[in-house]
C-alpha cells in the first residue's frame, strides 16, 4: 500500500510518502517539507502565535494535497514537542482539524524515543547487540537504550536544537558566556539521566539519528546524502569537539556555507552540536553511526506492524 507520514516537527513539516507492505521495508517515493521552526514561533507565554498558526494550517493543507496526488492510501499524521509543549496546544490542534480535516496525534516524548528506537533496530537488526540510540530535534533530545525492538530506557529531554537557540543563544554569532551557559546546562540535564541508563551497562552500538547529527557528520567529512543510504556515515567525539569553537565563532550565514547544512537549520547548528557534544561525552561514546532511518520510519514499521500479511503467491504444495 502506499501510506503517507506527516511529521509536525519543532523545525520542519514533512510528508513522507512511501510504498510498503508487512515484511518490506518501506520504500521512498516521494517526500514534501516546508521549514516552520515552531519551536522558535512561541510567544513570551509558550504559545504558537496566530501567525505561526496560520502558517501551520496552511501548510498542513498543501502537504495533504500532495498526499492526495501522490495517491496515498492512508496518511499517518502526527506532532512532536513543540506542538506537544505549546500551552495552546488544545487550541492549535483544533483549529488544524476544523481547517484541515487532519487529526494529528500528540507524541509524547517517550513515544518518540521508542519509534525511533525501532527504526534504528530494524535498520542495524539483531547483530547489533545492545543499542543506545540518540537523536537530537528541534525542540528535545531522545535517547534510548536496548537489546530488543522495545527499549529498555527511553527518555525525552527539553534539549532541541531549536528550542535552546531560540531561548538561550542570541546574538549573531552568539556572546560567548552565552555559549557557556548553554553548555553547563546542556550537560546538567543529560548528566541526570545517565544512570538510569548506565545500570543497563555498556552498549555494543551507539547510534545517532536527526538532521543535526547528520548535517555534523557532513561537515566532518561524511559522505552526501546524495552518495544513497546505504552509505556507512559515522560522527567521532574529536570532530564534535573540535567544530563546536569554529562553529560558535560563525554567523548563520557562515554556517550555511558548510557542506550539508541548510539556511534554514544553519543558526541552530551551534546548539545541535552543544548536546551532540554533550551527550557522547557523558555517555562515553567515541564515535556515533549515523541511521538513516529515524522516527517517520518508525511510526511507518509499527503500522506495517498492524497490518494482516499479504496472502502467499504461487501453486500451492502438494504433501
Amino acid at each position: 500500500m502506499r501510506l503517507g507520514v506527516l511529521d509536525v516537527g519543532s523545525n520542519t513539516v514533512h510528508l513522507l510518502v512511501v510504498d510498503a507492505h508487512p515484511g518490506a521495508r518501506p520504500l521512498p517515493a516521494h517526500s514534501y517539507k516546508a521549514e516552520l521552526r515552531l519551536a522558535e514561533l512561541l510567544d513570551e507565554h509558550g504559545a504558537i502565535s496566530a501567525a505561526g498558526i496560520k502558517r501551520l494550517i496552511g501548510t498542513i493543507g498543501r502537504a495533504m494535497q500532495t498526499a492526495e496526488d501522490q495517491g496515498c492510501q492512508q496518511v499517518l499524521s502526527f506532532a512532536t514537542s513543540a506542538v506537544r509543549e505549546a500551552s495552546n496546544a488544545d487550541l492549535v490542534l483544533g483549529r488544524v482539524k476544523a481547517e484541515t480535516g487532519v487529526e494529528l496525534e500528540v507524541l509524547t516524548g517517550a513515544d518518540e524515543a521508542r519509534l525511533t528506537f525501532l527504526a534504528v533496530r530494524r535498520w542495524f537488526g539483531w547483530s547489533a547487540g545492545k543499542l543506545l540510540v540518540l537523536d537530537i530535534g528541534g525542540g528535545s533530545l531522545e535517547i534510548a537504550y536496548g537489546i530488543d525492538e522495545e527499549p529498555d530506557a527511553a527518555v525525552s529531554l527539553p534539549l532541541g536544537a531549536g528550542r535552546l537557540t531560540a531561548g538561550m543563544l542570541p546574538g549573531d554569532p552568539p556572546d560567548a558566556e552565552a555559549v557557556r551557559a548553554l553548555r553547563r546546562h546542556v550537560r546538567a540535564e543529560i548528566a541526570s539521566t545517565v544512570g538510569e541508563f548506565s545500570r543497563f551497562g555498556r552498549p555494543d552500538h551507539i547510534v545517532a539519528t536527526s538532521k543535526t547529527f547528520k548535517q555534523l557528520a557532513r561537515i566532518a567529512g561524511a559522505a552526501r546524502d546524495a552518495d544513497g543510504l546505504y552509505v556507512h556515515r559515522e560522527l567521532s567525539h574529536k570532530a564534535v569537539t573540535d567544530w563546536v569553537p569554529k562553529l560558535a565563532a560563525m554567523t548563520a550565514d557562515q554556517r550555511a556555507e558548510l557542506p550539508g547544512v541548510s539556511v534554514g537549520r544553519a543558526r541552530q547548528l551551534l546548539a545541535g552540536a552543544l548536546v551532540a557534544e554533550g551527550a557522547m561525552d557523558l555517555f562515553g561514546a567515541q564515535e556515533v553511526e549515523i541511521c538513516p532511518w529515524a522516527l517517520r520510519e518508525g511510526v511507518i514499521l509499527r503500522r506495517l506492524d498492524h497490518l494482516p500479511a499479504a496472502p502467499a503467491v504461487g501453486p500451492a504444495v502438494r504433501s
